[in-house]
């Protein structure tokens, strides 16, 4: 009597969440083809891999194999994190490296998925060849080398090349956000709480996994319906990842140009003195252009910018902010629009305008970074501060 498919409390979760998942992945595919972002290609074959992976659970809990005994899928249950651990890492590279391409030296993060994939085809070859293969469901080397061996090497080496991987790409991340403070106003806090959020899913995913396994090695084995928890939790977080990847905007980051360093352009003869790497003309020169021409009532102001109305490199304007005025270019840019919007408050606009209308007014372009902002440089939430100056 056939079984398959039966669809019930474990299969019929998991079958939705994967085919939404490969609709995603397919979409992203699509965007791919159309616009070469490599962000989405990357996205994309993350979401087909884990969807793959949860696909021959999904067959499971659907009765595939007790209805067919002899199917040969764990063969192809390849341990997946050697090669979505490398793609976490290129996916946000590929966000927060300009004009980012995948080049032939990426492959070298695959080395060990690939060598996977050889291996175990390699193996099924020769099961295949040995006579009875056909009434049995794994052949003498996936039972005597591969179950027996391999795979709790396996599975250390699977721990390993998740946390390095994580650990390298929460550093790319932490770093990327430092540095877009030196050279932006607008700290794109929509794009970088998107990366954040990838890496706390595939984080939970590593920690969650982890102690399954801890728990299923050394304390209790869990079976197939215990197991069926983190599946569930991968099908869902990779329908988040698949949403919010697509319909995140990540190109405003890969656009964004940190070609330059400081420490490489020297400052023309004309404009500094001879013992100091900043002079105090330079400092009032910068100074007097931010209180006259107030460019910081852009939202989108950089530092290309400002660089170009000041009439100096961006090396140079850096080096004025941040040596000069001991900040980065985003808290600098920023003490300006508190400053306006404290003006403003005197002026008594806020009988006129909501605080957030004024905060527009000064240049902030969103609410959150307003109150985080305001909150930094003046230890009070903009309402507490028209609290103080009215009694």
């Amino acid at each position: 009597m056939f079984l398959f498919p039966s669809f019930n409390f474990y299969s019929t979760p998991l079958l939705i969440l994967v085919i939404q998942g490969l609709i995603l992945a397919g979409l992203l595919l699509k965007r791919y083809l159309e616009k070469r972002n490599a962000s989405d290609a990357i996205l994309a074959i993350l979401l087909l891999i884990t969807s793959y992976q949860q696909t021959c659970y999904t067959v499971g809990f659907m009765g595939w194999y007790d209805t067919f005994r002899n199917t040969k899928i764990n063969y192809f249950l390849i341990p997946a994190a050697t090669a979505i651990a490398p793609l976490i890492y290129l996916y946000v590279k590929s966000i927060t490296k300009s004009n980012f391409r995948f080049l032939r030296k990426h492959w070298c993060h695959f080395a060990i998925a690939i060598s996977l994939v050889v291996y175990r085809l390699t193996i099924y070859t020769y099961d295949y060849l040995q006579p009875g293969f056909h009434e049995t469901q794994n052949g003498v080397l996936k039972i005597e080398l591969d179950e027996a061996i391999v795979l709790p090497i396996l599975n250390v080496i699977d721990f390993s090349v998740k946390l390095l991987y994580l650990a390298f790409t929460i550093q790319l991340y932490v770093n990327y956000k430092q540095k877009i403070k030196q050279y932006f106003s607008n700290v794109f806090k929509l794009e970088l709480n998107w990366i954040r959020n990838f890496l706390i899913v595939f984080t939970f995913l590593f920690l969650y996994s982890s102690i399954q396994s801890v728990v299923g090695s050394f304390i209790t084995d869990l079976g197939y319906n215990e197991r069926w928890w983190l599946n569930l939790s991968m099908a869902i977080c990779s329908l988040y990842i698949g949403l919010k990847g697509y319909f995140t905007d990540t190109t405003k980051l890969n656009k964004l140009d940190f070609s330059f360093s400081p420490k490489q352009i020297s400052i023309p003869e004309h404009t500094k003195e001879t013992k100091k790497e900043v002079s105090e003309t330079q400092i009032e020169l910068v100074a007097s252009l931010m209180q006259n021409e107030k460019p910081y009532l852009n939202p989108d102001l950089n530092l290309s910018e400002l660089a170009k109305q000041a009439n100096l490199t961006r090396a140079q304007l850096s080096e004025i902010i941040n040596s000069g005025f001991h900040m980065n270019f985003n808290d600098f840019v920023n003490s300006y629009r508190v400053n306006a919007f404290k003006s403003m408050l005197k002026q008594g606009k806020h009988e006129q305008l909501s605080l957030l209308g004024i905060a527009y007014e000064c240049g902030f372009n969103s609410k959150a970074t307003f109150n985080r902002v305001f909150k930094k440089l003046t230890s009070f939430s903009p309402t507490q501060y028209l609290q103080s100056q009215s009694s």
